[in-house]
């Protein structure tokens, strides 16, 4: 009794769209705070847990879960842990360094590239890669490091607005001309 209800709110639900035939349910009919569906986390796995015959609990891990290699390939996948982190923990340095940079010589970004920065990118794109990818390389995720407050998603979202605020710094001081703090 208890499955066909289970199995008649999976075949219900918002995201499949079927009701079985002759129930007299349609999608309309099912409200929607009764549908839950959750959300899971970008490196979530399934586990299972069932009962044996005999009483016992067995724990089988799900093969849905990736398994992230430690291989420099896969390290540097484009779903792999590497890039993101990565290319957002040099917009970080490179905002800051472009910002630091303006305040205090006046020159723009394209200005500081031609006078003697792309030595600099390469170095620092050097040393951070090398830093990001050793712990990887080594098994060490990132998230078993992450801290309540210095954690691993914000990280991320630092990163991800350093890139846009780099590419943005650039565009406004290419339309204008100059620098952007004068």
């Amino acid at each position: 009794m208890a499955t066909s209800s289970v199995m008649q709110s999976i075949l219900v639900s918002p995201a499949t769209s079927v009701a079985p035939k002759g129930t007299g349910l349609s999608r309309s009919t099912i409200p929607r705070s009764s549908c839950y569906l959750p959300r899971q986390g970008r490196n979530s796995g399934v586990l299972v847990r069932c009962m044996a015959n005999d009483g016992k609990k067995e724990e089988v891990e799900s093969p849905l879960k990736a398994k992230a290699g430690t291989d420099f390939f896969n390290l540097l996948a484009f779903s792999g842990p590497g890039p993101e982190r990565i290319n957002g923990r040099l917009a970080m340095v490179g905002f800051v360094a472009a910002i630091a940079v303006e305040l205090s010589k006046g020159e723009d970004v394209f200005a500081q590239i031609s006078n003697g920065g792309i030595p600099w990118f390469l170095l620092t794109t050097g040393v951070l890669s090398v830093a990001s990818l050793i712990p990887l390389s080594s098994g060490v995720s990132v998230e078993s490091k992450s801290k309540p407050f210095w954690s691993s998603d914000a990280e991320m979202l630092n990163g991800r607005f350093a890139m846009l605020g780099l590419v943005a710094l650039a565009l406004t001081e290419f339309v204008k001309g100059g620098a952007l703090i004068v």
